[in-house]
């Protein structure tokens, strides 16, 4: 089944344990704009999509990175992203690469000349929550087996 552009946005809730810095990270970083907030959270639009950074700096400490093997990289396993167009994601890791980002798994091509070729790129933000953001030069092979 072909995969529709025409998705709606969805919402993801998360922790974080300073508004400045997220909003730093996430604003002035990322380039995502800003919506409501309070003195506890805050909105943010992440490619047409709400994310909310709450304050919830107990829940950021210490928090270790489970992963699992993915393409011989250890891809954690709580994370969150959006899958860009192929010109919009080589951008963004030039501008992560730039901005001298550390890497959880640095920006390339998974699943080279295999069903679902992906470029893929991992890192964590202030509060230790790992995010990925990938593209497709087919986004038809987004659920590719």
């Amino acid at each position: 089944m072909p995969t529709t552009p025409a998705l709606r946005p969805f919402h993801l809730a998360f922790p974080v344990r300073d508004l400045a810095e997220a909003r730093a990270f996430y604003g002035q970083l990322l380039g995502c704009p800003e919506g409501r907030s309070s003195d506890q959270w805050v909105d943010f639009n992440l490619f047409g999509h709400q994310i909310v950074a709450h304050l919830l700096p107990q829940e950021c400490a210490g928090a270790s990175q489970h992963t699992n093997a993915v393409d011989d990289h250890n891809v954690p396993i709580r994370h969150f992203g959006v899958v860009l167009e192929m010109a919009d994601w080589h951008a963004l890791a030039a501008k992560l690469q730039a901005a001298n980002t550390k890497f959880i798994i640095e920006p390339h091509i998974r699943f080279k000349g295999q069903p679902g070729e992906q470029a893929t790129l991992f890192f964590l933000d202030p509060s230790g929550n790992a995010l990925e953001f990938k593209a497709f030069n087919d986004l038809d092979s987004l659920f590719a087996k």
